[in-house]
């Protein structure tokens, strides 16, 4: 998979490119966790979303934000990680002119750094959020939120509760318009510790995605 190093608002950006052959694939961005507390593009739970997307026949980016790995920069409160992202997506988009779908992945700080992107960039069509930190972060943001979109988290996480996802769910699912999918992997903890913890996550976002693009193909 091509390391590919491209522009953002404070430097040069790390990250890893992986394009299917076919020019109109649907392209993906995967945001990683909180870069303080170790967080970076190689986080396992990322990895693992990266190719289950490049496996749906998504072109994939993941990326370090700054001030991780060889991105340049310093950590900035979510605030310059926003920024990072958007900076991740117009690269991506730049290289896939012809894709109509256009999917955000995150997980925990990713996963808040993505949903302020996809409030941002209406050419989102849909989103993954694993394992939200709603205990830690405002999400009040997503008022309404624009996209459909999966939230999915284990329940034994003690880093983001289960009750404030929860909490988070039950106040998207009052907007209409749009289908919050709400899926608790019995056991796991934030980081899906084990194998098979990882592979239900894995496996319960690869049927939401297929379903939805089958959806939007018909």
């Amino acid at each position: 998979m091509p390391e590919v190093i491209f522009p953002g608002p404070e430097g040069r950006l790390e990250g890893r490119y992986h394009p299917q052959k076919e020019k109109d694939a649907p392209i993906a961005i995967v945001l990683h966790p909180h870069p303080q507390f170790g967080g970076t593009m190689n986080n396992k739970v990322v990895y693992n979303l990266h190719y289950a997307f490049y496996n749906m026949g998504f072109t994939v980016l993941r990326f370090n934000f700054r001030g991780v790995g060889r991105s340049q920069g310093e950590y900035d409160q979510g605030v310059g990680e926003l920024s990072d992202a958007a900076s991740a997506l117009d690269y991506l988009q730049s290289m896939n002119n012809n894709s109509k779908h256009c999917w955000v992945a995150g997980f925990s700080f990713g996963a808040w750094i993505g949903m302020q992107l996809l409030m941002r960039r209406p050419e989102i069509t849909g989103f993954i959020s694993v394992a939200p930190p709603a205990n830690m972060y405002d999400f009040s943001f997503l008022a309404p939120c624009p996209s459909s979109g999966l939230m999915i988290n284990g329940t034994n996480d003690r880093v983001a509760p289960p009750a404030d996802t929860h909490a988070l769910v039950n106040k998207l699912h009052e907007q209409k318009g749009i289908t919050i999918t709400h899926t608790e992997i019995e056991g796991a903890g934030h980081f899906f510790e084990t194998e098979e913890y990882m592979d239900a996550m894995v496996g319960n976002v690869t049927n939401y995605v297929k379903r939805r693009l089958t959806e939007t193909t018909r």
